[in-house]
């Protein structure tokens, strides 16, 4: 479920629910770990790598390891996840 009000989306891996938020810093994060600027993120390819770092972003609060988060995400729920980056981005860029 998401919290549009305060940019929050809510996120299952295993058996605990996490909340995916994405602030100045996790974006920072993203553009230092794939090389490119916030505005050029749409050029980048979404590999496995790039899936991951910015899942980890949105859990950086979490107290999360970029590794950790990785090890909660295989094909089962693969797409579940990538669903629900869409929606936390669509969210954190969404003007109120």
């Amino acid at each position: 479920m998401a919290n549009k009000q305060r940019h929050l989306v809510e996120l299952e891996l295993g058996d605990k629910t996490y909340t995916m938020h994405y602030t100045l810093n996790s974006l920072a994060e993203i553009e230092d770990c794939l090389g490119v600027p916030l505005a050029e993120l749409g050029k980048v390819q979404m590999g496995m790598k790039a899936v991951r770092v910015m899942l980890w972003a949105g859990l950086i609060h979490e107290g999360l390891t970029e590794k950790e988060v990785g090890s909660m995400v295989d094909f089962g729920n693969f797409e579940y996840v990538q669903e629900k980056l869409a929606e936390a981005f669509e969210v954190a860029t969404r003007k109120n």
